[in-house]
């Protein structure tokens, strides 16, 4: 009976949605209040529906409903309580459903926050949340419903099991990250749209969104970093971004975020560029709905990827449906859109953030002409032609250099017109800092991108630690304070200012990170016990190979001993070969899976993976990798995530 209640939940949830855009327009013809809150209900009702059906689907993945479909395919009586779980967005009709439940929990916080504030736009802001609801709502009623009944003439006693790449516990942690930044975008898309329909087309929609938008953004940026970690710690290729297609369609929304969060800024302080951030907001959520159909359509080949499914040709419909009635609307609201305040001079920091825009948003349409030229070939030729990460490197390395630079760049410049005398003042200490870096590292005999990388590292790190001193030095000159004390109380009373340059701090140290991928090593052998290796100045042997049998899989572990060049031991590696469902009686649907172990410091990793063992010879093949700097690819991304934090912090008020 549950299950059969969650199905009419779903129905419900669509009907409400419907007419709650019914009332809208009906509100919007006879100006009657009444219908303005009655749509306010019923998007909050729909909103309660989809978290009472999403509920449901979580207690029948726990209890192994097998009666259901989704819970046969994707959990087994072996599989962990926490991944039976996560198996929630393992697959098509429970990710749509958890899609829904994340837009659910943001449409009904929208609603909340705004029952009594922006009487102008929250009509139709309720209407396009109420169109995305709704079709997703048709998609899980009448296209891949999460609560089907198993199709067989037997009962099911026991499911398929989690794939083990899954059983993860940043995969518990990386999708719902994820799904927080691709949906949030549905917001200021939403507000977008209402300024266009009710022509209010000033900053008010910039205003109401901001926060929004550096929310969203944030938790995008969290999960494409845990997805390379994910990818880090579970594939076993030592690597955390391939070029992957589905890691690219959350990448290319990241990318035209970005440049909207940076343009909205010159809109708040200069009242310009309007059209163009009615563009870019557009095209970040219509590259939302991209993304998620590439992941579902079955077009693109990943392992991040759902299994092909007559779901493609809805989502590019909707797509479609998006960018036409959007520019449609952006077209007849052009002329409210036309500022009277020009960029002054190509040195203003106006025209800083132009340059920085235009860049993000080339970088974007790289990515996404790498990722759809193989589809687009096969459809005209009917070959595919493979485009590997080669081809993403060379293109995207020097767009992505230039952004780099123009970081540091950025906060030496000044509003309206850098003169000569601030120039002089601003520029010369991070040019030498940089300038130096790149002699030194060329003496020693660094490549060009490891020299071009670091130098612009040094510059940015230089440009942005001159403008916290300058800030630090006007307060205790004026104030008397401590630099500490000056430091707290700059940031404090200008967050989002600081909390962006620090959020800049993290992403040039993940730059430096970048650069180790420039001197990995790797070696490959097949080790018996007392037998080692040898690699970047270590010795590896093998000093056991254990078996296991656990609750889910059956185990081999190799111990291995990591030693010095001078004979220290540095550490003990024990990567495993899984072999999950072991005991079912069909070797097919057995699932053979490589755990890894790292050794990680400051300076560099120490990558294992058990490839294989020859069980008759008591032999290992294992896989070392030598990754220099990868940490600081981390810890980049959580000075990026703090300093948003400090950027969304509320101010307080002043007594």
């Amino acid at each position: 009976m549950t299950p059969v209640a969650g199905g009419y939940a779903l129905n419900l949830a669509l009907g409400f949605s419907l007419f709650s855009i019914i009332s809208v327009f009906w509100f919007h013809y006879n100006k009657d209040a009444r219908l303005y809150f009655t749509a306010q209900r019923l998007v909050l009702g729909s909103c309660l529906l989809v978290g009472f059906a999403t509920f449901v689907l979580a207690a029948e993945l726990i209890n192994s409903n097998f009666d259901i479909d989704y819970v046969a395919h994707y959990t087994s009586l072996e599989t962990p309580a926490v991944y039976k779980l996560t198996a929630l967005w393992a697959g098509q009709e429970g990710s749509l459903l958890f899609w829904l439940f994340i837009l659910s929990i943001y449409a009904g916080t929208v609603v909340i926050q705004n029952q009594r504030r922006n009487v102008n736009l929250m009509p139709w802001v309720l209407v396009v949340l109420s169109v995305v609801m709704g079709f997703f709502l048709v998609l899980t009623n009448f296209v891949a419903n999460p609560f089907a009944p198993t199709d067989a003439d037997f009962q099911v006693m026991n499911g398929n099991g989690l794939n083990p790449l899954l059983q993860n516990a940043t995969m518990a942690i990386h999708p719902p990250t994820l799904y927080l930044g691709y949906i949030g975008f549905t917001v200021p898309f939403a507000f977008a749209i209402a300024a266009l329909i009710s022509g209010d087309t000033g900053s008010l929609w910039i205003r109401s969104v901001r926060r929004w938008t550096l929310v969203t953004w944030m938790f995008l940026s969290i999960g494409i970093i845990l997805g390379g970690w994910w990818a880090y710690q579970e594939l076993g290729w030592g690597g955390y971004w391939a070029w992957d297609p589905v890691e690219n369609a959350s990448f290319m929304p990241w990318l035209t975020g970005t440049a909207f969060i940076h343009s909205i800024l010159i809109q708040e302080k200069r009242d310009m560029l309007k059209t163009w951030n009615m563009v870019l907001i557009i095209l970040t959520f219509s590259l939302v709905i991209f993304g998620t159909f590439l992941t579902r359509s079955g077009v693109m080949s990943s392992v991040h990827s759902f299994s092909a499914s007559s779901l493609g040709p809805l989502f590019l419909g909707f797509v479609f449906f998006l960018l036409a009635s959007s520019f449609a609307l952006l077209a007849w609201r052009y002329s409210s859109l036309k500022s009277d305040s020009k960029i002054q001079s190509i040195s203003s920091r106006e025209s800083g953030f132009v340059f920085n825009n235009v860049l993000f948003v080339v970088l974007c349409f790289a990515v996404f002409w790498g990722t759809m030229f193989p589809v687009l070939t096969e459809a005209v030729q009917g070959t595919k032609i493979t485009v590997g990460p080669p081809f993403f490197n060379q293109i995207v390395t020097p767009l992505a250099l230039a952004l780099l630079l123009l970081t540091g760049v950025g906060p030496l410049l000044v509003w309206r017109k850098t003169s000569k005398t601030s120039f002089y003042k601003n520029f010369p200490i991070p040019i030498f800092i940089g300038l130096t870096a790149a002699i030194v590292l060329i003496i020693i005999g660094f490549g060009s991108s490891v020299v071009m990388t670091a130098s612009l590292s040094a510059f940015v790190l230089a440009a942005i630690m001159l403008e916290f001193g300058k800030g630090m030095q006007i307060r205790k000159t004026k104030l008397g304070e401590t630099y500490s004390a000056s430091l707290m109380h700059m940031i404090s009373r200008n967050r989002s200012r600081y909390g962006g340059y620090i959020a800049h701090v993290g992403i040039v140290i993940m730059f430096l990170g970048f650069t180790g991928k420039a001197f990995d090593q790797e070696a490959e052998w097949g080790l018996r016990k007392g037998e080692e290796g040898h690699l970047a100045g270590y010795r590896f042997s093998l000093v056991q190979l254990s078996e296991a049998e656990r609750p889910n899989h059956y185990a081999w572990i190799a111990e291995i001993s990591v030693e010095d060049i001078g004979g220290e031991k540095v550490t003990s590696l024990h990567p495993e070969k899984r072999v999950y469902f072991h005991n079912n009686p069909n070797p097919d649907r057995r699932q053979p899976h490589s755990e890894l172990d790292i050794h990680s410091t400051f300076r560099r990793d120490i990558y294992s993976v058990l490839s294989a063992v020859d069980t008759e010879s008591g032999t290992a093949f294992m896989k070392i990798m030598i990754n220099p700097l990868v940490r600081l690819v981390w810890i980049g991304g959580i000075i990026l995530v703090f300093g948003t934090l400090i950027s969304l912090w509320p101010r307080k008020e002043a007594n």
